[in-house]
């Protein structure tokens, strides 16, 4: 689930006009609340994995452990849940709890509850993307975001016996499958899922940047670093030359998300930089041909695998009873059926202490959760540019300004520096 920004269903104009979500509503510190049942708002939002059907049946396992609870589910209208979320609080119906939306400028707003120590205790990583020091999103899911996947017939019939190793050997395997033929890499970003272009720089930037400098951001926040660094710039011009020599399909930055989902599937291209949610679509609904996994190539062949751990619920400061939403949120997050289908439908890497996946989980989420698992055993795990949250992280609207970024970056209306310069331009025009 994400931070991952996918098309959601479109939310009736009447949701607006929402109950017991007002700002004011309550006084947002009462431990017992006001008699009687309580009325909370949920914002959510719904995928091809994670249906209306997914969200009642985990809502409905929630309220009844939390008697006295009444949940009004919302679904955001577009990938964009932090921009709807705060078209609410500006109308003074800031939802009561919201699932994978960015705490960022709720929390500095004094918008969102915190979560303390003792609410956190079933966490992996329960200080993950802290605000100030405190935690405001519980940090339930780790997605590495981007890993490849491939298409092993189409590596197989050009004589490509593993996956590369380094990065040269993944320009070497490009120029094998554009010799015979194949579109190298699948890459989208069209409508309103200009996110989906994302994922080669987000490797890119995991393998020259962060790989040695992991607090680049917080770096860049206080002042002295840009993104015209050379290893930044250096990423930037890695996903431009994958685009000049033709590895990347620009005419695929038309293609929506599930369009471009849909291309790998009807073998449009071998390659496809991808959130790990893409392993559970995989495993339901198999292609015509064996995928594979592989961590975006470092220089020096060395693993590095950029995720992010969050994810899960925030809870309004100003909710009717903010405990009661607090004891609703963690009811939800830490219910066994719902973070098993969320396992089975969205790919998940579940982190929550001795939780175990479902038995029966297919190869590509196996070959997934695997990589990951010995990425941590060797310190290889660095933070998913643009999807961070908390302190060190991009400013709220910069990640959209990226997408488009990426767009001219890779259909050569940017250079790699001009690229730079225009992120370093967004960040300044934010943080006024």
């Amino acid at each position: 689930m994400r931070t991952k920004a996918i098309a959601v269903t479109t939310v009736a104009v009447a949701a607006l006009a929402l109950s017991g979500c007002a700002a004011g509503g309550g006084s947002g510190a009462s431990s017992s609340g006001p008699k009687g049942n309580i009325t909370l708002t949920f914002l959510t939002f719904e995928t091809p994995n994670l249906t209306a059907k997914y969200w009642d049946d985990a809502i409905a396992r929630a309220s009844a452990q939390v008697p006295g609870v009444t949940i009004k589910k919302l679904v955001a209208p577009s990938a964009d849940r932090a921009g709807y979320a705060k078209q609410l609080a500006a109308s003074g119906q800031l939802p009561d709890i919201m699932i994978a939306v960015s705490p960022n400028g709720f929390a500095q707003a004094g918008q969102l509850a915190p979560w303390t120590d003792a609410e956190l205790s079933d966490f992996i990583s329960p200080h993950s993307n802290p605000i100030g020091g405190k935690i405001y999103q519980l940090p339930y899911d780790t997605q590495p975001t981007p890993l490849v996947y491939y298409n092993k017939s189409d590596f197989a019939a050009v004589g490509i016996a593993a996956p590369p190793k380094t990065y040269q050997d993944l320009l070497d395997d490009s120029a094998k499958l554009k010799a015979k033929g194949v579109n190298p890499f699948v890459v989208g970003g069209g409508g309103k899922d200009t996110w989906a272009d994302m994922y080669p720089l987000i490797g890119a930037v995991a393998t020259d940047t962060y790989k040695q400098d992991p607090d680049f951001l917080a770096q860049k926040a206080a002042g002295t670093k840009s993104f015209k660094d050379p290893a930044f710039v250096k990423a930037a011009q890695k996903v431009s030359d994958l685009a000049k020599d033709g590895y990347i399909d620009t005419a695929g930055l038309s293609r929506s998300y599930a369009d471009d989902e849909q291309a790998f599937r009807d073998n449009k291209g071998a390659m496809y930089p991808m959130g790990s949610w893409f392993a559970a679509s995989a495993d339901a609904k198999p292609p015509s041909f064996d995928v594979g996994v592989f961590a975006w190539p470092s220089d020096d062949g060395s693993l590095v695998v950029p995720a992010y751990t969050g994810g899960g619920m925030s809870v309004s400061s100003k909710a009717p009873d903010v405990a009661l939403a607090k004891k609703w949120a963690l009811a939800f997050m830490l219910d066994k059926t719902s973070l098993d289908a969320s396992v089975k439908t969205d790919g998940s890497i579940i982190a929550l202490k001795d939780y175990t996946p479902p038995t029966g989980m297919g190869p590509v989420y196996t070959e997934t959760l695997n990589l990951y698992q010995q990425a941590v055993k060797q310190n290889a795990i660095v933070n998913a540019f643009s999807i961070e949250t908390g302190d060190g992280s991009l400013p709220a609207g910069v990640p959209d300004k990226a997408a488009s970024g990426v767009a001219d970056l890779i259909d050569g209306k940017k250079s790699a520096d001009q690229f730079a310069s225009f992120l370093d331009d967004e960040w300044a025009k934010a943080s006024q």
